[in-house]
């Protein structure tokens, strides 16, 4: 098995959120906004490297499934798309969490900021290592050197647990068990 090297974490942040909490990741990728607009809204870019299947592009509101992929498991969880103001800003529900994608231009290509608020504090840093590894596929994929994209148990062959632990103790938060 061909594993990537997921490389150190990320600037990353855990803020209160009314009952809930929001995780904020940022990644500097080497492509101009719209390139990477379009492969955060665009279905076929998005099931080379996202966590999930969209049943439709995600760059206009209005409502979408966005299926949950692990091995020969598939869950659907529907989204609905908030606000998309390309190729800057991005807002979709998926499930009871709330994405916010910014994307703002750097001389070197685009600054990514996700912001993903959910409900339980504790998954904060597992899901800052999901969303790291989802990022460097995607970042591979702009680099115009695909690798397979990784989805749920998955992860754990490619360093999930270190980078878990590696955010939980940048965040402060105990590691709780483990995917």
């Amino acid at each position: 098995m061909n594993t990537i090297d997921p490389g150190p974490i990320w600037p990353v942040e855990c803020h209160p959120s009314g009952e809930r909490w929001t995780l904020v990741l940022q990644r500097d990728l080497a492509h101009p906004p719209a390139k990477v607009w379009a492969a955060l809204t665009e279905p076929g870019q998005l099931a080379q490297w996202a966590p999930f299947l969209a049943d439709r592009g995600l760059g206009r509101t209005g409502p979408a499934t966005l299926t949950m992929i692990d091995g020969e498991h598939a869950e659907d969880l529907s989204a609905t798309v908030q606000r998309a103001e390309p190729p800057h800003l991005l807002v979709y529900t998926w499930g009871e969490d709330l994405l916010r994608w910014e994307l703002a231009g750097t001389a070197t290509g685009t600054r990514l900021t996700l912001r993903h608020t959910m409900a339980d504090r504790t998954w904060v840093p597992k899901v800052a290592a999901g969303w790291h590894l989802c990022l460097v596929v995607a970042g591979r994929l702009l680099d115009g050197d695909p690798v397979p994209p990784i989805r749920g148990s998955e992860a754990k062959n490619h360093g999930w647990a270190e980078l878990d632990a590696a955010y939980s103790h940048e965040l402060g938060i105990p590691d709780a068990e483990t995917l």
